[in-house]
Order: structure tokens, then C-alpha cells, then sequence
């Protein structure tokens, strides 16, 4: 059995050594400015040989973080599995971050290297920064002598919270070896065909679903990966026909998007068998399978939670509309309980917490958060990983997602943390105090809502919004910055001046088309 996932590919690579392991499109080729292909197993493993080379020569190995900053090039997976084979481990870097963000993702994550595209070069200061085809620099310090396995860390991902600054999750080998396990034994609607399966994703290779998940199932079953650069939906139906893609995947957003496009009689005109889109919008799931022919599979999981606490709904009945994510199977443990951690009954919400079955309720899930032992131990309180999210279930054990009791703010499957916006935009000099909270959006699932009690008279509201915007998004990733603005005369307070988060939320509901709330989405744009 493989100990790392570069044992994993080479194994692939042995066995399916001709055929097609990635897909470059040519919209995405156009859009990165490489040129579209379709490379082999053996062609992708040449090409890991003679990087792991230049890697090794330069002195990497165990005990060190590169960070790449390649999106979805085809590079991203070679240099991932060129490091993983010498132990390294490999930190993705989200080109939308803001200086002041990436700075911190560089100085937490301790990256020795980082590596990207020739267009985000100019973007990483305050690190060792090169090409994807450049000169390996010298290691600044020696390799550990550690032969690289399951407990290895594979890759450090960085995940929204609640105290504003951004978790680093240490996933190991043996983290990305069972979600790439889980899925190839998933069965019911989403049985694989070893061989034969091709995989589109708009995911982004620094999230889990592509790079954990779509991966290693792929790798795992002799399937081919087709990562695109992003998600454009006038062109994904012809994209999705021309790279005769068999499996889909997207986030909830998606399907309500493409349902928005003009109907065709080319709908139905494509060879997938099924759809991934975990938190899909229940008011459109049947219609959209009933437009485009495909089951779109809703399911539940977090960086954290692995393949360790996974939930599929891949067997029938679905629940379709009612945002049904499926049955517990028999690996995984979960309770749902109150605020006193007491177990509720059926038809009763509460938050889901989960643990592995067997003697190690922590396998498959997470290392620990990077240089927070306590916020690790935390999560885990009672031996239970807290998930935050509050479900329910009902009399036959299927599981129904309510909320979030976290505050986090979840668009088109960012994961924003209400506290990081707040804590610039109090920076603003029209801004005395301010609180965000989630509104409903019909494309992007949530909106980023920011209350705002002014410093002094505003009498241009509208312009006032647009410069608090204009300031959010010289600090933040264009998506994390205000979609409504809402000047308020005082937020929701404690006795202890802290926002009263259940009140803010519902507060916040009724906001959007007031006078005093300024729609500001249309400002949120990739810089």
C-alpha cells in the first residue's frame, strides 16, 4: 500500500503509464499563456523525475515548506509530487490575496521556497521566490534524514476561522490517501470507471476538494484530471463536451449559475454521469438535473474533517430540495448536541460533531492547526471535532444541513471570516465600529453584509460605501470585501460590548434594499 502520495502516482504511473492523467483546455491554456495538451501518466512522471532531481540536488527534503503559487498549471502537480517524493511538504498561495495577506500565509507557514507563475513573480516579498522553470535555489537550511510516510506532512492549507486570521491545516500523506480511497469506494451514483473517467474541476488546486480529493481519485483509478483555470459558465457546457469529461465537479453556486444561461437543445449533449456540488442550492437541484440529465451530488465535509467525517448522498433516496447531504457510513461517529453539548433528538437542529470510528478517532482527519496547539485541542474538546455547522436528522438517519454556527461567511465556497473584514475596515476613517454578517445571494450562495456605525455624518452614503469598498480592496482578497454596505446608528451589543452574533445575523436578513444599505456587489471584482 502506498506510504506517500507520490507513491500513490507512481503506481499509477506504472500501471496506466499511456494514458491520459492531465488536460490542459484551450480556454485555459489561452488564459495562462501555456499551450493546451493532454500528458500521460509517463509523461507527468518524466517530467516529477526531473524536478524531484533539481529539488534533491538543492538540498529539499523533509522539514521543509515550498509554496506554490501556480493555480491550476499543470506545474502545480508536478512540483507537488516532485517535493512529496523527497518529503517536502507544498503550501498553495491564493494569487487573490492582498500584500498584507499573503505576507502573513509566507511568515506563519515558515516557506522556505516559493514558486510560481512568471506573472505573480513581482507578488512574493519577503520570501525566496522563483519560476516554475528557473534555477532551484540552495536550501537555507539541511533536509531532515526522514524517509518520507503516512504521518509525513504532505501539505499545509490555509482555512478561514472565527479569530480573523487564517488556520494553517497540516495534512499528511495518509490525510490525502483516504480521501482519494473514500472516493473510489463511494459507489451507488458516483461508482468510478478505472480507466475511463475524465474529471473537470473550476476548483482551485489550493482548495481540498480539487487537490485532495479529484486528484487522488484519479490517480487512484487511472482517470484523467482536467483542471480548468476558472469557472465560465457560458463556455462550460462547450468546455465539458470538448474534453469529454465524464465527472463534474463544482461548488453549490454552480448549478445555480448555469441554470441562469438560455436553455439549448444541447443541454443534455455531454458524457457526464454525475456532478459533485457540495451545498447545492435545494431551491434549483431538481431542476437542474432535470435540464442537464445529471444527478448533482450534495455532501459535507471540511479541510479538517478529511475522509476521517465525510457524508455523501450518492445512494437514493436523496431528499432532492431539502438540503439533504446523506447517511453517516459505518467509519465515521457523530453526535449532534445543544450549546451544552447534550445530544438532541431527531428533527431537532444542533451542531454536528464527528470523530473517526475505531481506535483512533482522529484518523484521516487534519495533523493539527500550525502553531496553535489550543485552537487544535480546542476543536476537539471531548474527544469530539466540533464542526460549527448545525444539521439535523431525521427518522431513517439522513442528515439535513441547517446553518452555521461559526461565523464564517461562505461565498461561492470562500470561507470568510467575519472578524479579518471587520478588523480592516475599522482602519477606515468613516468606520467608529462595524460587524459582517451573511446575507443569502442568489449566485454566490452568501454575500459579505457589513454594518457600518459612521465617525462622523455621512450625507453621500452611496459614495461613503464605495470608498469603504475601495479601501477593503487594497487590504483583502476582492471576494472577502463588503457586498452591501449598511450604515447603521449602533450594532448589537452584550453587556460586555461584544456583537450579539444570532441578533447581527437575523438583523442582517432585512437590511438589503433599505436606504440606508448600499449594494456594493458590483464592486467585487479580481483585481
Amino acid at each position: 500500500m502506498s506510504a506517500t502520495v507520490f507513491d500513490a502516482f507512481r503506481e499509477a504511473a506504472h500501471t496506466w503509464r499511456v494514458r491520459p492523467f492531465l488536460h490542459v483546455t484551450a480556454e485555459t491554456a489561452e488564459h495562462y499563456g501555456i499551450a493546451p495538451a493532454t500528458l500521460s501518466y509517463g509523461d507527468v512522471a518524466a517530467d516529477v523525475d526531473a524536478v524531484s532531481a533539481r529539488y534533491q540536488e538543492a538540498g529539499y527534503g523533509a522539514g521543509h515548506r515550498v509554496g506554490l503559487m501556480l493555480e491550476n498549471r499543470p506545474a502545480v502537480f508536478v512540483h507537488w509530487l516532485a517535493l512529496n517524493r523527497l518529503g517536502a511538504s507544498v503550501v498553495p498561495l491564493n494569487p487573490d490575496l492582498r500584500p498584507a495577506e499573503l505576507a502573513y500565509v509566507i511568515q506563519h507557514s515558515g516557506i522556505s521556497l516559493a514558486v510560481c507563475a512568471p506573472v505573480h513573480a513581482a507578488r512574493l516579498n519577503g520570501c525566496v521566490a522563483i519560476t516554475d522553470d528557473a534555477r532551484i535555489p540552495r536550501a537555507a537550511s539541511p533536509a531532515r534524514d526522514a524517509a518520507p510516510g503516512l504521518g509525513t506532512e504532505c501539505a499545509l492549507l490555509y482555512t478561514s476561522g472565527t479569530t480573523g486570521k487564517p488556520k494553517g491545516c497540516v495534512l499528511s500523506n495518509d490525510y490525502f490517501l483516504r480521501c482519494g480511497r473514500w472516493y473510489t469506494r463511494i459507489g451507488g451514483l458516483c461508482s468510478l470507471w478505472p480507466g475511463e473517467d475524465r474529471l473537470i474541476t473550476p476548483l482551485p488546486m489550493m482548495h481540498v476538494n480539487a487537490m485532495a480529493y479529484s486528484t487522488l481519485a484519479m490517480v487512484m483509478t487511472g482517470g484523467c484530471i482536467i483542471p480548468l483555470d476558472r469557472f465560465h459558465p457560458r463556455s462550460w457546457w462547450q468546455t465539458v463536451r470538448d474534453s469529454r469529461a465524464t465527472i463534474m465537479h463544482s461548488l453549490g453556486v454552480m448549478p445555480t449559475m448555469l441554470l441562469g444561461l438560455d436553455a439549448s437543445p444541447d443541454d443534455r449533449a455531454h458524457h457526464v454521469r454525475f456532478g459533485f456540488a457540495p451545498g447545492v442550492d435545494p431551491r434549483y437541484h431538481a431542476a437542474f438535473e432535470q435540464r442537464f440529465g445529471i444527478p448533482m451530488i450534495d455532501a459535507w465535509a471540511m479541510t479538517e474533517t478529511g475522509a476521517g467525517a465525510v457524508v455523501i448522498a450518492s445512494h437514493e433516496p436523496r431528499h432532492i430540495g431539502r438540503s439533504c447531504f446523506g447517511r453517516a457510513q459505518p467509519f465515521m461517529q457523530y453526535r449532534i448536541v445543544d450549546e451544552a453539548d447534550a445530544d438532541v433528538a431527531d428533527f431537532t437542529p444542533g451542531e454536528l460533531l464527528a470523530r473517526a470510528a475505531g481506535d483512533d478517532p482522529r484518523a484521516g482527519f487534519f495533523t493539527k492547526y500550525l502553531g496553535d496547539p489550543e485552537a487544535t485541542e480546542a476543536a476537539w474538546q471531548g474527544g469530539w471535532f466540533h464542526t460549527g455547522d448545525v444539521v439535523q436528522r431525521d427518522a431513517e438517519k439522513n442528515l439535513f444541513f441547517v446553518d452555521r454556527r461559526k461565523n464564517v461567511i461562505r461565498r461561492s465556497g470562500e470561507n470568510i471570516a467575519a472578524a479579518e473584514v471587520e478588523s480592516v475596515l475599522r482602519q477606515h476613517r468613516l468606520v467608529r465600529d462595524v460587524a459582517c454578517a451573511a446575507v443569502p445571494d442568489d449566485l454566490r450562495g452568501e454575500e459579505v453584509l457589513t454594518c457600518i456605525v459612521p465617525s462622523e455624518a455621512i450625507d453621500d452614503k452611496p459614495r461613503a460605501a464605495a470608498d469603504i469598498v475601495a479601501y477593503a480592496l487594497q487590504e483583502l482578497a476582492y471576494f472577502k470585501a463588503p457586498g452591501y454596505v449598511a450604515f447603521v446608528d449602533a450594532l448589537p451589543l452584550t453587556a460586555t460590548n461584544k456583537v450579539q452574533r444570532g441578533e447581527l445575523k437575523a438583523w442582517a436578513q432585512g437590511l438589503p434594499g433599505t436606504p440606508d444599505c448600499i449594494d456594493t456587489r458590483h464592486l467585487k471584482r479580481r483585481q
